[in-house]
C-alpha cells in the first residue's frame, strides 16, 4: 500500500514558480516599509504558553499550538497531569503582534524611542482545515511603538497602501472604525460592560448574518428589547456615513494622497481583545474577505514592562494577497541553462562561464548535462522560469562567444 505522501492537512508545499512569486511579492512589501523607515526585526516562532495565553490574543489563544514540555519535565508533569497546559510551557505563536510585545520588553533599551518594526514571517493556528483557511500562512506586519499621536496611524495606513499599490493591488480600501465609538454604540443598546464583548462578537458577523440574523442572535443573548434597538442602529447606518470627529484629521490627512481609501465603518470589530483606540480592515474588490487589518493596542506592551506604552500596527494578510497579485509581477522568463556536452573540458568551461555570466548580472544561469531530448528537458525548463539556453562544449571560452538562444 503506498504510504500517504501528501503535507499535513492545513498545510501547503510551494513549487519553485510558486516560491519565487511569493518570494517576490514580499520583497517589494518590505522593501516599500523600508523606504517608509520601518526596520526588520525578527523573533522566535516559540513563545512561553502563559503569554501566549495571557487574555489578550481573543479566540486565537484557542487555536495555539502546545510544544510539550521535556524530558524529567514532562515525566513529572504526566504524573500530575491535570489538563493540557500542564504537559506544554511553549506555544507556536498565532500572530506577531504577541511576540513584537515581547520582544520589545526585551530589547527596549536597544530600541530608539519610537520604533517602527517590520516583522515577516509563518504563524500557526489550529484551524479547521478549509477552502482558504491553513494551519500555517504568513503575516507581513508592520507596528510603531512608542507613539501615541495621530502619525503612528498615518503612517501605517499610508505605507500599507502604497505596499499594496506597489506589488499590483491599487484598488485596495481600508475600512476604519475606533473601539471607543463601537463601546458607546454597543453601550446605547442596553449591553452591560461586562457583556460587551460578547455583543461585538455577534456584530462582527453582520457580513454573514445579515442585519435579522445579528438581530436574531442579539435576542438569544440579550433580549428583545436589545435586539429591537440593535436592527434599528444597523438600518440606520446603512449606505454613506459622515466621518465622526475622532477620525476626522486621519480621513483628511490620508484622502489627501489616496483619495477615496478610507471608509468609515461603525461596525468594525476586530476580534483581538487587545485594540484599544483606532482599528482597521483591509479590503479588496477581488476578495470575499478581508486582506489585513490591525490597530491601535496601547495597553498591550505595558503588561510586560509595569508602565503604559502606545503601539499600533497594522497586517497585510500574505496569503490572501499574494493570491490577487497577477503572475506579470514575476515579469518574463529569464533564467538562462547552459547545456554542458560531454567531457572534462566541457564541464570545466561551463563553470567559469556561469561565473562569469552571472557577474555581469544574469539573474539564473543553470547547468544541464546534454540529455538524448533536448527539446523535453527545455518544455520543462521553460515552465519554471528558464527562457534562454546556450550549449557549452571544450571550445567555449568566452561567454560573449556563446550561442544564446530562446526557448520557444
Amino acid at each position: 500500500m503506498a504510504k500517504d505522501v501528501n503535507p499535513p492537512r492545513g498545510n501547503r508545499d510551494f513549487l519553485p514558480l510558486e516560491k519565487q512569486k511569493r518570494e517576490q511579492v514580499l520583497g517589494v512589501i518590505v522593501d516599500t516599509y523600508r523606504q517608509h523607515g520601518f526596520q526588520q526585526i525578527e523573533a522566535p516562532v516559540m513563545e512561553d504558553l502563559a503569554r501566549l495565553t495571557s487574555g489578550q490574543g481573543g479566540d486565537n489563544e484557542k487555536l495555539a499550538f502546545r510544544v510539550m514540555k521535556r524530558g524529567e519535565e514532562l515525566q513529572r508533569a504526566m504524573a500530575d497531569a491535570s489538563g493540557e497546559d500542564t504537559l506544554a510551557d511553549l506555544g507556536l505563536r498565532y500572530d506577531l503582534t504577541v511576540p513584537l510585545t515581547r520582544f520589545y520588553a526585551t530589547n527596549r533599551s536597544k530600541l530608539p524611542a519610537v520604533f517602527k518594526a517590520i516583522q515577516t514571517g509563518p504563524v500557526f493556528r489550529a484551524e479547521r482545515p478549509q477552502k482558504g483557511r491553513y494551519r500555517q500562512f504568513v503575516q507581513c506586519d508592520i507596528d510603531i511603538i512608542g507613539d501615541a499621536t495621530e502619525l503612528a496611524e498615518v503612517e501605517l495606513l499610508n505605507a500599507s497602501l502604497d505596499a499594496l499599490a506597489a506589488i499590483g493591488l491599487p484598488d485596495a480600501t481600508i475600512r476604519v472604525n475606533h473601539r471607543s465609538l463601537l463601546s458607546a454604540n454597543i453601550a446605547a443598546l442596553g449591553v452591560a460592560e461586562a457583556d460587551a464583548s460578547g455583543a461585538m462578537i455577534t456584530i462582527d458577523k453582520l457580513d454573514k448574518l445579515g442585519i435579522e440574523g445579528v438581530a436574531a442572535e442579539m435576542e438569544t443573548k440579550f433580549g428583545a428589547d436589545v435586539a429591537a434597538k440593535a436592527g434599528e442602529w444597523l438600518r440606520s447606518i446603512e449606505g454613506q456615513l459622515e466621518v465622526p470627529a475622532e477620525l476626522s484629521n486621519l480621513f483628511q490627512i490620508i484622502g489627501a494622497r489616496h483619495p477615496g481609501k478610507l471608509r468609515f465603518d461603525p461596525t468594525l470589530v476586530r476580534g483581538m481583545g487587545y485594540y484599544t483606540g483606532q482599528i482597521f480592515e483591509i479590503e479588496h474588490p477581488g476578495s470575499g474577505s478581508s486582506i489585513g487589518g490591525g490597530g491601535r493596542y496601547d495597553g498591550m506592551v505595558g503588561r510586560w514592562l509595569g508602565q503604559d506604552v502606545p503601539a499600533v500596527g497594522i497586517s497585510i494578510g500574505f496569503e490572501r494577497a499574494v493570491d490577487l497579485v497577477g503572475d506579470d509581477l514575476l515579469g518574463a522568463a529569464e533564467g538562462l541553462v547552459l547545456i554542458v556536452d560531454e567531457g572534462t573540458e566541457a564541464l570545466a568551461n561551463s563553470l567559469r562561464l556561469q561565473a562569469e555570466l552571472i557577474e555581469v548580472g544574469e539573474p539564473a544561469v543553470r547547468l544541464e548535462r546534454r540529455p538524448k531530448k533536448l527539446n523535453l528537458l527545455l518544455e520543462n525548463l521553460a515552465t519554471q522560469g528558464f527562457g534562454r539556453f546556450a550549449t557549452v562544449g571544450a571550445e567555449s571560452v568566452a561567454a560573449a562567444d556563446l550561442q544564446i538562444k530562446d526557448i520557444a
